[in-house]
């Protein structure tokens, strides 16, 4: 497997699972009621926190493959 295509497979992981906290946590706040909202906030907090490592995932995919392709 060559580094372009790990770095492919990383990028679309860590985007595949903000997408999926986002919907788990959508589909949590529309239960309603006070534990559900809890929960919901304690989910969105993960998914800023996926968010952050698939955007510096995509800077480092960015800046990898600059250089291996001599950019």
């Amino acid at each position: 497997m060559s580094m372009l295509t790990l770095i492919n497979i990383i990028i679309a992981l860590a985007v595949l699972s903000v997408v999926v906290t986002l919907i788990w946590g959508v589909l949590t706040m529309a239960r309603g009621g006070a534990s559900a909202k809890a929960r919901s906030n304690k989910i969105m907090r993960w998914r800023v926190g996926l968010q952050a490592v698939a955007v510096a995932a995509l800077l480092v995919g960015f800046f990898i493959k600059a250089k291996l392709r001599g950019g």
